[in-house]
């Protein structure tokens, strides 16, 4: 008999074990699209007004149990609690939203010579979503909505570390109505399932977020089949403040512009650009607010930084910084993945921790002398997901981001993410754009069919 592999899921906030699951084997990958296959074709023939109406009970069984999922994020992710409510109505309002597009998918009428030409929009299958553990919930919805809402099914592998919100969303699906089979959750090892799932001939397109080492490893094995691929991969945001901006408010802003969710977000801001005449300015304010950030228990209110997600994550941002440098908070002692929120001054923009991505709450501040010198050390990096522009100039604030190679960028703002608008990365940060109005389309196949309007020759 074989042993089943198991995976424990802990506690980031004290290291205790609050779940074990089993892992999926490349077996368990075939059950799942072999299940898969036969539900999308009943899914995929069902009409369009009752996949939304489906779609939008699951929304309803998600926002009945919105508490429950937030707890359950805090205890397996560390989240603060009230991140955790957000992130499980997130996955509630893009259910919503992709099902109000449901019955507005649909293909174009192009004028030719001698008949009638129509485009069709069909779902491209079974659809492979590998989530990652730094926002398990919503970013798991960012690929499973629009595909199911496209026709499509959905095997999703979460997270080693962070498969139990998944799970549960399953169960809400199959207590929605949705056909068993059509969306399915596969916990287990990316190196097992994730790479069973890439490889599997039955899974039409991957939607991968995570970083961008092992994107490229999942874009070489699509390779060999030309499958389709979304990537969303790591980052190195820049947040430039200009000396005519509000500096007091940029630099208020800051803290939480890198230490959200700990720093494991690959929109942080960790390269905080800073005009040379405010650069003084600029640190007088954001010290003391990086050193009175609440570092502690996620599930209180009153914190504002929780855990890092594992000891390898903890050892890997210690690797980054030598302690004591620069301006830094505080972080409790005892069991639990906690490193304090830290600035670094006097970085040479090509250290490791000015140009890597470290995936902590750690930052790096380097000043500029213009707007030019502001653009050449925002674009230089491999990585182009997101970044801020500070400045009371609209002419500055256009030509800045139309000149930054990124994807989502924010004036006077740290905001990233809407689900109702395009999200996704240049350069080294990813291939594809999620969410937004055209999010459906980026499952499905479009098929061109012309039909003769002139009579048979004669």
């Amino acid at each position: 008999m074989l042993e089943v592999l198991k995976l424990d899921v802990l506690n980031p906030a004290t290291e205790e074990v609050v779940a074990t699951v089993p892992a999926a084997t490349p077996q368990d990958v075939d059950a799942a699209v072999a299940r898969a296959a036969r539900a999308q074709e009943q899914w995929a023939a069902t009409a369009p007004a009752d996949r939304a109406r489906l779609l939008r009970r699951f929304a309803a069984q998600v926002d009945d149990h919105l508490e429950e999922l937030a707890q359950l994020e805090v205890r397996e992710a560390g989240h603060l609690i009230g991140n955790a409510r957000w992130e499980a109505g997130n996955v509630r309002d893009l259910l919503d939203f992709s099902a109000g597009g449901v019955e507005r998918l649909s293909g174009r009428q192009i004028p030719v010579p001698g008949g009638l030409n129509v485009t069709l929009l069909e779902p491209l299958g079974v659809v492979g979503v590998i989530a990652p553990w730094n926002f398990p919930m919503p970013i798991a919805a960012w690929g499973t909505a629009p595909a199911l809402a496209a026709g499509n099914a959905v095997i999703l592998k979460p997270a080693e570390t962070t498969p139990l919100t998944a799970l549960r969303l399953a169960e809400l699906a199959l207590a929605a109505g949705l056909p068993e089979g059509l969306f399915q959750v596969l916990p287990g090892e990316g190196a097992v399932a994730g790479s069973a799932l890439v490889e599997h001939p039955g899974v039409a397109k991957i939607v991968f977020t995570g970083s961008t080492r092992v994107g490229k490893q999942i874009m070489a094995r699509c390779a060999d089949r030309v499958k389709r691929l979304t990537l969303e991969l790591g980052g190195k945001s820049p947040n430039i403040v200009f000396a005519d901006a509000d500096v007091e408010a940029a630099a208020l802003a800051t803290p939480m512009s890198y230490l959200d969710n700990s720093g494991q977000d690959c929109c942080a801001r960790t390269r905080v650009l800073v005009q040379r005449s405010v650069y003084d300015r600029f640190l007088e304010t954001v010290a003391p607010a990086i050193e009175s950030v609440v570092v502690g228990d996620p599930a209180d209110e009153k914190t504002q930084m929780g855990p890092l997600i594992s000891r390898a994550q903890l050892d890997r941002v210690r690797s980054f910084v030598t302690p004591g440098d620069g301006i830094h908070g505080t972080a409790p002692e005892g069991p639990g993945f906690w490193f304090p929120p830290t600035l670094l001054t006097d970085v040479d923009p090509d250290a490791p921790v000015a140009a890597e991505e470290v995936f902590g709450p750690v930052a790096v501040v380097i000043p500029f002398e213009d707007e030019a010198d502001a653009i050449r050390l925002a674009n230089a990096t491999e990585y182009g997901l997101s970044g801020s522009i500070w400045t009371r100039d609209v002419g500055r604030a256009l030509r800045v981001s139309q000149a930054v190679r990124a994807g989502n960028l924010s004036v006077n703002s740290h905001s990233s993410v809407r689900y109702w608008t395009p999200f996704g990365g240049y350069k080294q940060s990813g291939l594809g754009r999620e969410l937004g109005p055209d999010a459906l389309h980026a499952f499905t196949e479009t098929k061109n069919v012309f039909i003769s309007t002139e009579g048979p020759a004669q």
